[in-house]
C-alpha cells in the first residue's frame, strides 16, 4: 500500500506521474508555488490534523485548490498534504535561509522600524540588496547576521540544533515556535545541506548507516526508538525535542534510554551515523 504522506493523489486529482497507478478524476503536472506565511500547517486532510509544517519560502508543487485548501507536495522532502490556500504564494527563488533560532523582517533597515514578520530558523528568503547591517529581502529588511547563503551550508547539525534549545515541543512542529523530534532533526540537517524526510519512521528508514549494537556514540549520531529520534551531542548526552520535558533539551543519554523504556516506549531500535 502506498504511503499517503508521499503520494500526491486524493481521488479528485493526482500527479501526472501517477497516471495508470492510482485512480483520480484528473491528472495534472501541478504548478510551482511557495509558502507565503511565516509558518503553515501541512495537514492530513482539509481542516484536519497537522502532519508537519512548512516555513516561509518553502517550495511546493500545487496540484489543486478546493474549498479554501491547497493540495501540495513539498519540494524538500516530497511530503504531501493540505495547506490553507491563503498561505500559498507564487514561486520564488530563495538565496538565503534564516540560520539563527528566529528573526524579524522590518519595514526599514532599522531595528526600531515596524516589524513585518517573525521568521523561524529555516525560513527561505530572496535577498535583493544590502544596507548597513541589514539585507533587503522579499519579506523586508532582515539582520545580515541572521541569514546564511543557501549555497554555503553549515557543517555541524548538532550545533544548528543547539540554537533551538528551549523551544517548546509541538507535535508535527517544524519551527522555532514549536518543534517535534523529527522536525528538529530535519531542520538541523537541512541547514547543513543534507536532505531528510519529515517523520521519524521515514528518518529511521532513510538516514545514515546502521551501527552495530554497542558502538560508542559520537556527536551527530542519531538514536531511534519507535516513534522517536534524538541526536547525540556528545557520547553521554542526547539532544532532542520530547514530550517528557515538552521542549528541546539535553538529556543524559543512558538515563534517557532507561526513562523511555520505563515509560513503555521500548528500547532503542536503531543507532545511525551520517556519512
Amino acid at each position: 500500500m502506498s504511503d499517503r504522506r508521499l503520494t500526491p493523489a486524493n481521488g479528485r486529482v493526482a500527479a501526472e506521474e501517477l497516471r495508470g497507478i492510482v485512480t483520480a478524476d484528473r491528472y495534472v503536472t501541478g504548478e510551482a508555488a511557495s509558502i507565503a506565511a511565516p509558518v503553515a500547517d501541512l495537514c492530513a486532510a482539509p481542516g484536519g490534523a497537522r502532519d508537519r509544517q512548512l516555513l516561509a519560502g518553502a517550495e511546493v508543487t500545487l496540484y489543486e485548490v478546493h474549498e479554501g485548501w491547497a493540495f501540495v507536495r513539498a519540494a524538500a522532502d516530497g511530503y504531501v498534504g493540505y495547506v490553507a490556500h491563503r498561505h500559498i504564494g507564487p514561486a520564488t527563488a530563495p538565496t538565503h535561509v534564516v540560520s539563527t533560532m528566529a528573526t524579524h523582517a522590518y519595514v526599514a533597515p532599522d531595528m526600531k522600524s515596524p516589524d513585518l514578520q517573525h521568521l523561524s530558523m529555516g525560513a527561505r528568503l530572496t535577498v535583493t540588496g544590502a544596507e548597513g547591517r541589514f539585507l533587503e529581502t522579499d519579506r523586508g529588511f532582515v539582520p545580515k547576521s541572521h541569514l546564511r547563503a543557501i549555497e554555503m551550508p553549515e557543517e555541524d547539525p548538532v550545533a544548528v540544533a543547539e540554537r533551538l534549545l528551549g523551544v517548546p515541543y509541538l507535535w508535527g512542529g517544524n519551527s522555532a515556535l514549536g518543534i517535534d523530534c523529527s522536525g528538529i532533526v530535519q531542520l538541523s540537517l537541512a541547514l547543513c545541506g543534507i536532505p531528510a524526510p519529515g517523520d521519524s519512521d521515514m528518518q529511521f528508514r532513510d538516514l545514515g548507516t546502521t551501527l552495530p549494537e554497542g558502538t560508542p556514540p559520537e556527536r551527530g549520531d542519531l538514536i531511534f526508538w519507535k516513534g522517536h529520534v534524538g541526536s547525540v551531542a556528545d557520547p553521554d548526552t542526547l539532544l532532542h525535542a520530547n514530550a517528557h520535558h515538552m521542549r528541546v533539551t539535553y538529556e543524559p543519554l543512558q538515563p534517557a534510554i532507561a526513562r523511555i523504556a520505563a515509560q513503555g516506549d521500548g528500547p532503542v531500535t536503531r543507532h545511525a551515523r551520517l556519512s
